[in-house]
């Protein structure tokens, strides 16, 4: 089963082709960074109209790497919740557009849920039941997963995500956007032991809190103008890296899993990977991450989160919305 999934949530207009949920035909993505880089961030109108710009463009290219016809598609979906709500609509529209001409069947995946399927892409055996930490700019959550559709939310921010943090810190030292990546890069460089940041704690709860290090990491640089970038960079991934690994762990082994999985643009960090592995091996647990092109935003997680639904008879009709915030539920 061919399905073309199309991912418009923020600000990366991809399209991707994807058979029978596991094997990539074609899997592009057409980037803003360049645009919003100059405003610090994502501007949502801009991102809106660069997908009206992109998507058919996008969607041509696909289907021409991956040497096929649009009557060669067996389904079309698209994440169509939460995200940019005028991103969405583009991305929505185009595929009830492909639905309603074509005749075929049309899927709506939650942006989250897409994320954790990135690791059905990766050919590895995937045992349920299993932990997912989906780390990204926008969502730090960790999921109980007991099998296909079955979600279980046992951590999640109370303030900044994971990925936002970085970015604001990342601002902050005038490093421009993305953070993540740009950060990532000094503090390879750097020593992580070098600064002591506060780490969020919330009292009686596997939730995170990352607010307080993106303050911590502007007073810092307040009184003190002659740090080193990289030691501020290295400190503060560690601590990122730190409570999301304590945590994924404590999770897995309050609810007795072997599989842990990892997904969302964070999960592309080196220092994240590296710990997670090590911790993995200590514990004796699996573990799956996503290859870098997979950790962010792009279709091919759509496409085969898509067949997965599919597969156990869910798809959308054509009043399918596009939802700004939802929260991942069981399906």
């Amino acid at each position: 089963m061919k399905i073309l999934g199309i991912e418009t949530s923020c600000d990366d207009t991809s399209v991707a082709i994807v058979e029978d949920g596991r094997k990539i035909l074609a899997n592009v993505i057409s980037s803003q960074i360049d645009i919003h880089n100059a405003f610090g961030g994502v501007v949502p109108e801009i991102a809106s109209r660069c997908h009206l710009e992109f998507l058919i463009p996008t969607i041509e290219e696909a289907l021409e790497k991956a040497s096929l016809t649009m009557d060669d598609i067996d389904a079309v979906a698209c994440t169509n919740r939460p995200g940019l709500i005028g991103a969405l609509i583009v991305g929505v529209s185009a595929a009830k557009a492909i639905a309603l001409s074509k005749n075929i069947p049309l899927i709506g995946i939650h942006h989250l849920e897409g994320h954790i399927y990135a690791n059905w892409l990766m050919d590895e055996e995937i045992i349920f039941p299993c932990v997912c930490l989906v780390v990204s700019g926008g969502h730090s959550d960790i999921i109980y997963m007991k099998d296909h559709g079955q979600y279980e939310i046992m951590a999640r921010t109370r303030d900044d995500a994971a990925g936002e943090c970085f970015d604001k810190s990342a601002r902050a030292l005038g490093l421009g956007y993305p953070g993540g990546p740009i950060i990532d890069k000094y503090a390879q460089k750097g020593n992580p032991k070098a600064i002591i940041f506060p780490k969020g704690r919330i009292d009686n709860s596997l939730d995170f809190s990352f607010s307080g290090l993106k303050t911590a990491v502007l007073r810092y640089i307040e009184k003190n103008p002659d740090y080193v970038l990289e030691d501020v960079c290295a400190s503060l991934e560690k601590d990122i890296c730190d409570v999301l690994v304590k945590r994924t762990f404590e999770v897995s082994k309050i609810k007795q899993t072997k599989q842990i999985l990892v997904a969302g643009g964070v999960a592309a960090n080196s220092m994240l990977q590296r710990m997670m592995r090590e911790r993995a091996e200590a514990k004796r647990v699996n573990i799956c991450i996503p290859k870098p092109i997979l950790c962010t935003d792009n279709a091919a997680m759509v496409a085969s989160a898509a067949f997965f639904n599919y597969e156990r008879g869910l798809s959308s009709g054509l009043d399918l919305d596009a939802i700004a915030n939802e929260p991942l539920m069981s399906s």
